[in-house]
């Protein structure tokens, strides 16, 4: 048998917390400049959030605004923000990605949103979780072939054997660990610091699937590593929805440069070379309407099998 685990995280966990205020800085400049430029890093946690990063756009909003309406004025916000380099700009003017990079993609037939299983269970379940106690928040599911053998749920203001008792009203499973280390109260900034960019393999497939290990929230389509591996799913996707059980595909880039140094995908365990798609960034801003996107709602839950423009 094969035995596989993923996890997933809720919305309040301080990593998403931290995303989620990256992905509403994107789209705050993209409110009145789609050509924005933006690599925003956040830290927060503790009564502070701090934001740093590159951007050049023609507008201006009020960041500590964004912020605050996110986690409350109580916050400090410390922000860091410069115009991006002239050396990596030269090579984004012409066309060219914003920097070098591998992007993965994937999709499976084993569910209907053509994500792993094990994935789809932890991420269904957190979703679930979340919907009675919308506090921050973990699942952990784990297959032993088509068997649940054990399921992890840890959340905050949620007592043990109530919990118990929603969980197994989702899932069976051989065993539950709830709450392991107790009840817990304090949760989310107050109790951990965050950082965006840090759930890569909750945003992506779970650990089953290997990633290219760049970062998603605050980067605009010119960091390929958001939209290559957007474009890197939607064309795993549309070789599934052709009739492959299972596909992998592989991308690369070199900073400046607009096509991909490699396109390849793995399907149903043969390789082939990617063809018939625009691979460059603006011809996947074009195919993917990334301009068009609110990104912040790609910040919770996952950016694939929901449904975006890249599926």
């Amino acid at each position: 048998m094969s035995i596989k685990t993923a996890e997933c995280v809720s919305p309040k966990h301080p990593d998403k917390i931290c995303d989620f205020i990256a992905d509403s800085i994107l789209d705050a400049y993209h409110e009145h400049d789609k050509a924005s430029r933006t690599a925003i890093e956040v830290m927060g946690g503790h009564g502070l959030v701090t934001i740093n990063g590159e951007v050049t756009s023609t507008a201006t909003p009020d960041l500590e605004r964004v912020v605050k309406d996110i986690v409350g004025d109580g916050f400090e916000v410390q922000t860091n923000i410069v115009r991006q380099s002239p050396e990596i700009a030269r090579g984004v003017d012409t066309g060219g990605a914003g920097d070098q990079g591998i992007m993965k993609g994937y999709a499976t037939v084993d569910t209907s949103t053509l994500m792993p299983r094990e994935y789809e269970l932890a991420r269904h379940l957190c979703q679930e979780i979340f919907k009675v106690y919308p506090y921050d928040g973990k699942t952990q599911v784990t297959l032993d072939g088509d068997t649940v053998t054990s399921v992890v749920a840890s959340f905050q203001n949620a007592l043990t054997a109530d919990l118990r008792t929603l969980v197994a009203s989702i899932i069976t499973a051989d065993n539950y660990y709830i709450n392991p280390a107790g009840d817990w109260t304090q949760g989310g900034f107050d109790a951990d610091t965050g950082l965006s960019g840090r759930k890569l393999i909750v945003d992506n497939y779970g650990p089953e699937i290997t990633i290219g290990g760049g970062s998603f929230s605050g980067k605009d389509y010119t960091k390929v590593d958001r939209s290559g591996a957007y474009m890197a799913r939607k064309i795993a996707v549309d070789l599934v929805r052709k009739g492959a059980r299972e596909v992998f595909v592989k991308l690369a880039y070199a900073i400046g440069k607009p096509e991909p140094v490699m396109a390849v995908a793995v399907v149903d365990g043969v390789e082939q070379a990617v063809e018939g798609y625009d691979l460059s960034p603006r011809g996947i801003r074009a195919a993917l309407k990334l301009d068009q996107v609110k990104y912040a709602e790609t910040a919770t839950w996952g950016h694939f099998g929901r449904g975006f423009s890249w599926e």
